[in-house]
């Protein structure tokens, strides 16, 4: 590692360290005369801040601050594995499997929307603070999962929770691209996530532990504890070097006269407060009454009929009407907008998002009922159910390693992409074929794997193009703005998911139960405990497993033919040379 690492140091005359590709005329962005803070006017608070620590810690200190992020990420995949495995038990618990689809879209708007937001503030506040408070809600999630009494506080919990965790899993990728070079990003964002690699094995064991053992709610619990504990020696190590680099006068305190309530109004207008609002209720209102809750009246209703009720009608076109005044707000009304509209400008950045967006919606509308469907059709364990759910993120976690010295080596992101693209497209075909019972369970192995290794390299070309389009100021808000495509996409896919799901199960277990089993549909519909407590053979999980057939079916069909907007998203990319870009300064990798 250490022919990797090197100080990067300008005098008042060097070249500067990036130019926009979007700007005709440039300057430096940094002047040795000058305080790193000062180097640019107008330069955001953040970014001068981490520079600034990369300036005044040395290569052991970087060493150690890379090991501490390794730590996080293992204990935050770990809680993930734990928790995620463990989440249908909790909606069965009250009688509500069939609310997965509704609670992932609202995770995915309300997480998604906040990436912008947190991107503001890390570079407003610097990354310390940022992470803290992101810390504080993911821990504030798990401790009202541990204590939840019914499912309206599961579902609260679930939106802070994923606010806080997409919000830490952010930073510490900020963190990555503040202090690698953007040739390395890729490699260091791989050996990043081969955490998951183990946990991927132990989350479901610790899982299904626990849920054999009656500590269903001590899943969440213990993380309450270790979250904290674990990324204490980060923020530590954070707040040492900013002690130093302002000791060293790298940077300036900035003493505010404004009042508490100056200081309210301030913030309220920085982070287009009401422009977040408008956005989230109007995703909310068009994707949520795709997937209605499990009550009789929308149960066994066509997706066709659906449409065609009021309720369904009234709220997508409230949410039509609510997007267009944030539109209007943001284009007239806005001190400082939500969007940056600016950026969206640059074909590779917006082909970037454009990609995170159809990818996730693909993958989100065969995904969220995948683990319920293995343990119904095949029979499988929470611990072999967890093991074959998460191919996908070991393949991608294994591969993004030799990805990244690959993207090293070759010093291109396009053409790498579109090669992917006929794995993605293989391995969601062919599941459409293996899905069946009658399907050895091995071939649904290697659907997975294809998907984990089309999908992965999509996932990091994705990012790296996006970064790739500004300099160091604009990382933020790129990898922000990838962030929030990604979870809108996500929030998508589940809706459709969702949608077909609601009208496809309690539609085909009235068909498939027999006469007189069919007052069973509706506690079929709603536990996944209850179709396990059936064994294979009998008629209720015979039906049960004809109508997940039935509805997996139309997931995997809905996310192929999302697919080709994906490959039209790669085409928009520039075809950048990473070698030839320097955006960051001080004790890199």
């Amino acid at each position: 590692m250490q022919k990797f690492l090197r100080t990067v140091s300008y005098d008042s005359g060097s070249t500067p360290i990036m130019k926009d590709p979007r700007d005709e005329e440039y300057e430096p962005i940094f002047d040795s005369s000058e305080t790193v803070a000062e180097a640019r006017e107008g330069r955001a608070h953040g970014v001068a801040e981490i520079e600034a620590l990369a300036t005044v810690w040395s290569t052991q200190a970087l060493h150690v601050g890379y090991a501490l992020v390794f730590v996080i990420f293992f204990i935050n995949s770990f809680q993930q594995e734990t928790t995620g495995s463990l989440s249908p038990y909790v909606y069965s618990t009250f009688a509500n499997h069939s609310l997965v689809s509704r609670t992932n879209v609202l995770t995915n708007v309300v997480g998604g929307v906040a990436k912008l937001p947190c991107a503001m503030l890390i570079d407003v506040w610097g990354r310390p603070k940022g992470f803290g408070i992101m810390t504080g809600l993911c821990t504030l999630g798990l401790f009202l999962m541990a204590i939840c009494a019914n499912v309206e506080t599961y579902v609260t919990a679930q939106v802070i929770y994923w606010v806080g965790y997409n919000g830490m899993d952010y930073v510490l990728h900020i963190f990555l691209s503040d202090t690698t070079d953007l040739v390395n990003r890729s490699f260091v964002y791989g050996m990043a996530s081969t955490p998951y690699v183990v946990t991927t094995f132990a989350g479901p064991a610790a899982a299904q532990s626990l849920y054999e053992k009656g500590g269903l709610w001590w899943g969440f619990g213990i993380f309450v504890f270790l979250t904290p504990l674990v990324t204490a020696p980060f923020m530590w190590l954070l707040w040492t070097s900013l002690r130093k680099a302002y000791a060293a006068g790298l940077i300036r305190k900035n003493h505010s006269r404004r009042t508490w309530a100056r200081s309210v109004k301030h913030y309220f207008i920085e982070f287009d407060t009401i422009g977040l609002s408008l956005v989230t209720v109007a995703f909310v209102l068009m994707l949520l009454p795709l997937t209605p809750a499990s009550q009789a009246r929308n149960g066994n209703m066509s997706l066709f009929d659906r449409w065609r009720s009021l309720d369904t009608t009234a709220s997508v076109f409230l949410g039509v009407l609510v997007f267009m005044a944030f539109v209007l707000w943001e284009r007239f009304c806005a001190p400082v907008c939500f969007l940056p509209f600016s950026r969206l400008k640059d074909r590779t950045l917006l082909g970037a998002c454009f990609l995170a967006a159809s990818l996730f919606a693909s993958f989100y509308c065969w995904d969220l009922y995948l683990a319920s469907y293995l343990q119904v059709t095949f029979n499988t364990s929470i611990r072999e159910t967890g093991y074959i759910y998460n191919i996908y993120t070991i393949g991608t976690c294994l591969w993004s390693v030799p990805l990244g010295l690959i993207i090293r080596k070759v010093d291109r992101l396009k053409w790498i992409a579109l090669a992917a693209m006929p794995l993605i497209f293989l391995g969601t075909g062919l599941m459409i074929h293996f899905r069946s019972p009658q399907s050895h369970i091995e071939y649904v192995v290697l659907c997975e794997v294809f998907k984990a290794l089309g999908g992965g390299t999509l996932v990091i070309c994705q990012q790296m193009a996006a970064m790739a389009t500004g300099g160091h100021e604009s990382v933020a808000v790129s990898f922000a703005l990838v962030g929030l495509f990604t979870k809108l996409g996500g929030g998508i896919g589940s809706a459709i998911s969702g949608a077909i799901w609601t009208s496809t199960v309690p539609v085909y277990l009235e068909r498939y139960l027999p006469p007189e089993k069919k007052h069973k549909a509706a506690e079929l519909y709603g536990s996944i405990e209850d179709v396990l407590s059936y064994p294979i053979g009998t008629p209720e999980r015979d039906a049960t497993i004809l109508a997940y057939g039935v509805a997996q079916r139309r997931m995997l069909i809905a996310g192929l033919s999302i697919l080709p907007l994906a490959v039209a998203s790669i085409l928009m990319w520039r075809d950048i040379r990473l070698k030839k870009l320097n955006q960051v300064r001080g004790t890199v990798f």
